[in-house]
C-alpha cells in the first residue's frame, strides 16, 4: 500500500507526533498492540525533521467517551452521542496522571509545540485538527499554516483512530500529507482499520515507510 519515492524533509515540511503515551503503550488502560514499536521508528525520523509537533490525548475525569461513564455499556461498544456514533473506551489519558504522559521513551527535544485534545468532557477527539463533533478546532490548523508548512507527515497511536483522523484532517485543511505505516500501530476493533485505510485514500493521503523519509 505504501507509495516508494524518497522524500528529504526541507523548511515546510512538519512531523506530527500523535499521541504516543503511557496508556497506549503496553500495560497502558487503553493498550495499542505493539504500540512500543513506534517508538525506535519516531525518534530516529524525528531526527530528520526540524519541525516536531506532537499531539496529547488529554481527557477530563468522567469524559463522555469513557465506557464508565455510561451505565450498562462496556468498553469498545457504541454510544449515540450528540455528535453521533462514538466507541466507549476504558478510562485513559486522564489529566495529570502518568498514563496521559507522552512516554518518557520518545526523545525530541526540539519538539516546537504538544497540542492537547479531547479535554471537552462531553466531546472526544481523535485528530490533533478538530474534534470528534468535526467542528470544534484545536487551532493546530492555523499555526501550522502560518509557520509556513506544505506537507505533514503523521505517525504514532493509534493509526487506526487518532493518526488516521489527523491525516485525514491535514489533507482536508491542504497540506500535502503523508501517513508513516511503520511508524503507527493500529486497534483494530468492530473493523476499524479497514476502514481506516478507505478514509485515508479517500483523503488523498499517501501511506509511506519511514525508509523512503532521507537524511540531511
Amino acid at each position: 500500500m505504501a507509495e516508494r519515492a524518497t522524500i528529504k524533509p526541507g523548511e515546510n515540511d512538519v512531523l506530527i507526533v500523535v499521541d504516543v503515551q503511557h496508556d497506549f503503550l503496553p500495560g497502558g488502560a487503553l493498550a495499542v498492540p505493539d504500540g512500543d514499536a513506534v517508538i525506535e521508528p519516531i525518534n530516529r525520523l524525528a531526527k530528520r525533521f526540524r519541525h516536531v509537533v506532537l499531539t496529547q490525548d488529554w481527557h477530563p475525569e468522567g469524559h463522555a467517551s469513557f465506557a464508565s461513564s455510561h451505565p450498562a455499556k462496556q468498553p469498545f461498544e457504541m454510544a449515540d452521542l450528540h455528535y453521533g456514533p462514538q466507541v466507549l473506551w476504558p478510562d485513559h489519558c486522564v489529566q495529570g496522571t502518568s498514563g496521559a504522559e507522552i512516554s518518557r521513551d520518545i526523545d525530541i527535544p526540539h519538539a516546537q509545540l504538544v497540542i492537547r485534545k479531547g479535554y471537552n468532557a462531553g466531546i472526544d477527539s481523535y485528530s490533533g485538527f478538530k474534534e470528534a463533533d468535526r467542528r470544534t478546532s484545536t487551532g493546530l490548523e492555523g499555526y501550522l499554516k502560518e509557520r509556513g508548512f506544505r506537507r505533514a507527515f503523521c505517525a504514532g497511536l493509534a493509526l487506526d483512530y487518532c493518526v488516521a483522523w489527523t491525516a485525514a484532517d491535514a489533507a482536508g485543511a491542504g497540506f500535502e500529507t503523508y501517513l508513516i505505516e511503520d511508524a503507527s500501530r493500529p486497534i483494530d476493533t468492530n473493523g476499524s482499520l479497514e476502514k481506516a485505510w478507505r478514509e485515508l485514500e479517500a483523503a488523498g493521503v499517501r501511506v509511506i515507510t519511514s525508509e523512503q523519509i532521507t537524511g540531511a
